[in-house]
């Protein structure tokens, strides 16, 4: 018979694969989805929708992740790991059912998102701890190397899949029409419904319960609503706002800042003085949990960001120049990107098999310098680059990341009580996930700004040399110049923003109609991304840049970690506390390296 460890690493792989593929399907294959329900991304009423479809499953998770892995040592993490594969089904099936045409069907696909982000949220929250429950601490290196492999890999082969089901045409059986962007979501489905029936039917609950602990109200709401109110905040000052091309000087955004960030102040006052906190201020005492978050969230920081540029680059810039029309860019956008896959493949397990016997210090700190280096080559490369200059580059940062992410888990879930591990869990997934959320706000907000410096210059260069002349130019390059985050988001969701552009300039007083050849030239799929391209390549380089400084320091936090230390072999010398006050260095005489 299997033993139950095995059952438990499986089941929480295809759960973590799940919930972080589904995270990132929808990146890709944005195009489709908003042709399919019949709403037009470009006009300004619509990136409201534009941004929670981008952004709104991640605020979810962030935001409930520690709650999830509190409610979860108190109620049990099998149940509450099961509840979630449960909530995750149904947000998937409510997906593919949606049946409202246009804005109202948009916002019907946020809302159920959002249904499935609180399923995804126990599932993230926990199979951390399940693994640390059910494996040995000479073994849970190597299921967290597995683990982790589906939870980071799974956010890059989303991105392939929502390329490949992009492609596929609307599927007709007799009189019934299955649209593409159904069977985008239909993809969860079947697994998530079997996922649910196996958990329910062979996960056991073997953790150590706390139900006699009371619920932390009042540090639940204040941490829920302080970093939904921060993320929200962030996310909507990506928005053009009066004659800024960014939202961060409006008032709402600016509001949204304070009354978060002193939610969260007021969050850690609450729980440093409650006796049930829902957040472990006390774990951070623990060199090894406090540096292995740490140096999660730096990471995290990177690479959420880094994965939407590289989509931009390769569906608004890279693959139009190279003849690519804009119906085939979602497709060969996620093929392009499989280097990093695989690089993630190769060093993930490998990594967790090492540091069960070698620690975790060397492997972690080495993966996080790796992928710094690899955001500095990628800040050099030229924007029509020669493709093995890039498959080589993400190959070796999915190495990078793979060899940091198993090692950094294992060492933060073997430095916990095994009482607190739901919580520990949570808590390691919640900077994960709030620092990619913030990446994306940080890096859009950085290529923005840079696009907002030389996208003038940029777009009238490009008119000039394909024979549009005055007052045409002038008017097309205002356009542009003056909506920087409407040329983003048409590199990124792959269609060509100067249809409608022309339509609108045909609608300005001193146009004068463009000769045939001339609109012809300006609709090629070539032509924008050669106008955009100089502009683009510069702010690039500065998003690539700061992701290099980020996991720098990621990787200087890594490796003052200290040695290794499993809080089991580290009991006898705890002090009053229960976390070992030899636990935090290299004094600690059961601590291994």
């Amino acid at each position: 018979m299997v033993e139950y460890k095995w059952i438990v690493l499986s089941n929480t792989t295809l759960g973590a694969l799940l919930a972080s593929l589904d995270g990132t399907i929808v990146l890709i294959s944005l195009p489709v989805i908003f042709r399919g329900v019949g709403v037009n991304p470009f006009l300004a009423a619509n990136f409201p929708i534009l941004i929670w479809l981008l952004l709104g499953y991640g605020v979810v998770t962030a935001t409930l992740l520690v709650t999830c892995g509190r409610l979860s040592d108190m109620w049990g993490r099998t149940r509450m790991y099961n509840l979630g594969f449960a909530i995750f089904s149904a947000g998937s099936i409510l997906l593919f059912v949606e049946p409202y045409p246009g804005a109202t069907g948009a916002w019907a696909l946020v809302g159920f998102r959002l249904i499935q982000a609180v399923g995804a949220s126990f599932l993230f929250a926990n199979s951390a701890a399940l693994l640390t429950d059910a494996f040995p601490p000479e073994e849970r290196g190597k299921a967290m190397g597995i683990n982790m492999v589906a939870f980071i890999g799974g956010s890059l082969v989303g991105l392939v899949v929502g390329g490949l089901l992009a492609a596929i045409p609307d599927l007709h059986f007799g009189g019934f029409v299955l649209p593409t962007w159904r069977i985008i979501f239909l993809v969860s489905v079947p697994v998530g419904v079997v996922g649910t029936i196996w958990a329910y039917a062979r996960l056991r609950e073997i953790s150590t319960r706390v139900a006699r602990q009371k619920i932390d109200f009042a540090g639940n709401i204040t941490f829920a609503v302080g970093l939904t109110l921060v993320l929200i905040a962030v996310t909507y000052g990506l928005l053009p706002y009066g004659s800024s091309p960014t939202g961060w000087g409006s008032p709402w955004v600016l509001s949204g800042l304070a009354a978060g960030f002193g939610l969260l102040v007021l969050f850690l006052f609450i729980e440093s003085r409650v006796q049930d906190p829902m957040f472990r201020l006390n774990l951070f005492r623990v060199r090894a949990f406090a540096s292995g978050n740490i140096a999660a969230l730096l990471g995290s920081l990177a690479r959420g960001g880094m994965m939407l540029l590289l989509v931009v680059w390769f569906q608004g810039i890279w693959l139009p120049l190279h003849g690519y029309s804009f119906s085939e860019v979602p497709l060969w956008a996620g093929i392009f990107m499989m280097p990093m896959i695989a690089g993630f493949l190769s060093a993930g397990p490998v990594s967790g098999w090492l540091s069960d016997r070698h620690g975790p210090r060397l492997l972690a700190t080495v993966g996080m310098a790796i992928a710094s280096g690899t955001f500095f080559l990628l800040a050099l490369l030229p924007l029509n680059f020669a493709y093995w200059q890039m498959g080589a580059l993400l190959y070796v940062q999915g190495c990078g990341m793979g060899m940091f992410a198993a090692p950094n888990s294992a060492a933060v879930m073997n430095s916990v009580p095994p009482e607190n591990r739901g919580a520990a869990s949570g808590m390691l997934a919640t900077l994960q996930n709030t620092g990619q959320q913030l990446s994306m706000a940080l890096f859009f907000t950085i290529v923005i700004l840079g696009l907002s410096a030389g996208l003038g210059g940029s777009v009238s260069g490009a008119l000039a040399s394909s024979g549009v002349g005055a007052p045409d130019s002038t008017i097309l390059t205002g356009l542009v110049s003056a909506n920087p985050t409407g040329a983003l988001f048409g590199a990124f969701l792959g269609e060509n923003p100067m249809q409608s552009l022309l339509g609108i300039a045909a609608t300005i007083p001193g146009w004068q109609p463009l000769p045939p050849a001339a609109t012809a030239t300006l609709l090629a799929p070539h032509f924008f991304a050669t106008a955009i391209a100089p502009a683009f390549r510069n702010a690039l380089a500065e998003a690539f840049v700061f992701a290099g400084v980020v996991t720098g320091v990621g990787a200087f936090v890594s490796a003052i970690r200290g040695e290794r230390f499993i809080y089991g072999e580290a009991a006898r010398t705890a002090g009053p506390t229960g976390l070992g006050t030899g636990a935090v260095g290299p004094s600690a005489p059961t601590a291994r390296r």
